[in-house]
């Protein structure tokens, strides 16, 4: 058995603090606060410094750690990244404005530490959804990086992006 610690970022209302709730075992430790800006129009409640679920998948033990994504709390992304083995960057795929902010947690995040990551296209099913070919380049990855659809809500959505993460870190590091 192997533990990971993953961290679940993306732009603002990208769906972090769901994906969490949706997947763990454990009741959500979570910093949901109610929205005071411009934002507030948006929802009700922001993240201010992290979600923190954990969840057993076939035997590997994950530690997911949400990050906010308002720019006001971009302090806790470095704070967060601290031994992290892996990265999921969630897009909302129905918001093609925020591509650019999610490339730009990318390269932040890349700047912190180099492991692993996913990009995720959350909120596929909606109409008007990004396609995940407009996804990677508003996100501007490479090929050689998954981009892969989600739906934050669905348990089964969920763990399927958990079981490529898991590939992926166990491709990175394999056990001998």
């Amino acid at each position: 058995m192997a533990s990971f610690k993953i961290v679940v970022t993306g732009p603002f209302n990208s769906g972090k603090t769901e994906f969490i709730k949706t997947s763990s075992e454990i009741p959500v430790v979570s910093t949901e606060q109610r929205i005071t800006t411009e934002d507030r129009g948006i929802k009700e409640e922001t993240t201010v410094a992290m979600d923190f679920g954990r969840m057993t998948l076939d035997g590997d033990l994950l530690y997911l750690y949400g990050t906010p994504g308002q720019a006001r709390f971009d302090f806790m992304r470095e704070i967060l990244s601290e031994g992290m083995n892996g990265l999921i960057v969630l897009v909302d795929s129905a918001d093609k404005p925020s591509f650019p902010d999610a490339a730009e947690l990318i390269s932040l995040f890349s700047g912190f530490v180099t492991v692993p990551y996913l990009v995720v296209a959350n909120k596929s099913d909606l109409e008007g959804a990004a396609r995940l070919d407009e996804v990677r380049r508003g996100t501007k990855v490479s090929a050689q990086v998954t981009v892969m659809p989600c739906n934050a809500t669905q348990k089964s959505s969920v763990r399927q992006v958990l079981l490529q993460m898991v590939k992926l870190l166990k491709e990175e590091n394999p056990t001998p």
